[in-house]
């Protein structure tokens, strides 16, 4: 099952560039770089424990659209079982503190 929900991952994550890129107006070079060599889990993992947000956060921050962001691709509930809870907690704080408003997860 992980196998198959870390495939869905990948999609999901592909998913969120794709809309970044469409929706927010933001290309991020360096995410779709790191998906290719990292796949979906691994890149968020390597975001998620950066000490800082990275720039892509930032950019779709200033457009108001965190819901495309990774920490919020983190917290629903479908993926839960890829990440640990102080990870999912990681990205819900990192959110919290951007005052992203949850919606059910």
């Amino acid at each position: 099952m992980t196998n198959k929900l870390e495939k869905e991952f990948d999609v999901a994550m592909m998913d969120i560039y794709q809309r970044a890129k469409k929706e927010a107006k933001y290309n991020g070079t360096r995410y779709l770089q790191m998906l290719h060599e990292n796949r979906g889990l691994r890149t968020a993992q390597i975001l998620l424990h950066a000490p800082n947000v990275s720039d892509g956060y930032t950019a779709l921050w200033e457009r108001k659209r965190l819901d495309l962001t990774v920490e919020a691709l983190i917290i629903q509930k479908k993926w839960h079982p890829l990440f640990s809870d102080r990870e999912r907690e990681i990205a819900r704080k990192r959110l919290e503190d951007y005052e992203y408003e949850f919606k059910d997860i």
